[in-house]
């Protein structure tokens, strides 16, 4: 099986810590997306598992070995950590057969990611003309030139447009339905949530969660329930006198914290209420995030000043 395997991982420089003591597994047939505020150690950690960093102290090993004991590691670990790193003045196919030639993969394969990664038409164009996008794009035909075990990603939506975006969470599950290992950098909590089957969240180097996405959102909101009815002043009466309140009403409905649907279903009907809509309302993954990371951040804007604070 070929995880990556990160224990007690600690890389410090200087007097700050950047990773502390981490320890986590990335598993095969999912993918996992990793999480944190800027300053967390996610690129960090990603450039320790890359051999591109030495720990100070702890391991990180692919399929159980260090990144740089692999032998031709790009048909091991494909990666994106920098869409800025090829020099501009290669075309796209120019540089992916170099890695070809270097890591002794057939010629084919470039012609092969060129297709997939939708950069065939530009492939004899020069990288410096290219947009943030087709950079990204080119990113990942790279790290997906050995046809890997493993995949990792580093804010691979980062300048992609609508099309690029759904493309991208398309090629991330379809790589995990294949059984690979896939590992996925975003700041981008609402695009994560779309792919993401485990979550891996760091706060200061330390790790914070190591949980599916389901638990996650579980363990770090609140149940919640969106209620309409004809009669809220009888139900806002019900509930009070069960140790409910009805939150504020917007397009008359109401939300209920602290419940879930089933509960004041079966309150509203020994009454007689008639309800005309009932929900359970599930934070999401954003909401969930926030509220683990909010003393995890490392820069944080100020409230803005009112105009007669100002």
């Amino acid at each position: 099986m070929t995880s990556i395997d990160v224990q007690d991982l600690t890389k410090e420089y200087g007097t700050t810590r950047a990773v502390d003591a981490l320890t986590f597994s990335v598993r095969p047939g999912r993918v996992t997306g990793f999480l944190g505020p800027n300053g967390a150690g996610k690129s960090t950690t990603m450039r320790l598992v890359l051999g591109l960093d030495r720990p100070t102290s702890g391991s990180a090993t692919v399929g159980g070995r260090p990144y740089a004991s692999l032998k031709d590691p790009l048909r091991h670990v494909g990666a994106l950590l920098d869409a800025q790193a090829p020099h501009g003045s290669r075309t796209a196919r120019d540089h992916l057969r170099v890695l070809a030639a270097t890591n002794r993969l057939p010629e084919r394969r470039v012609e092969e990611v060129l297709d997939e990664t939708g950069l065939a038409s530009v492939a004899d164009k020069r990288i410096k003309a290219f947009s943030l996008g087709m950079r990204q794009r080119l990113g990942i035909a790279a790290a997906l030139l050995g046809d890997p075990e493993v995949v990792m990603l580093d804010e691979p939506s980062n300048g992609l447009d609508p099309e690029g975006i759904i493309w991208i969470r398309e090629l991330l599950r379809r790589l995990a339905v294949e059984g690979r290992t896939v590992l996925v950098s975003s700041h981008l909590m609402n695009e994560t949530a779309t792919f993401a089957d485990h979550l891996v969240v760091l706060g200061r180097g330390r790790l914070l969660a190591d949980t599916s996405m389901r638990d996650f959102i579980a363990a770090h909101s609140r149940p919640r329930v969106r209620v309409r009815t004809a009669d809220p002043e009888r139900l806002r009466g019900l509930l009070g006198d069960r140790g409910y309140a009805l939150g504020e009403a917007h397009d008359g409905r109401w939300t209920v914290d602290g419940a879930q649907a089933a509960e004041i279903g079966a309150l509203a009907a020994t009454v007689g209420i008639p309800v005309l809509e009932l929900a359970d309302e599930h934070a999401s993954l954003e909401q969930a995030y926030l509220a683990l990371t909010a003393d995890e951040t490392q820069f944080a804007a100020a409230a803005p000043l009112s105009r007669q604070e100002a």
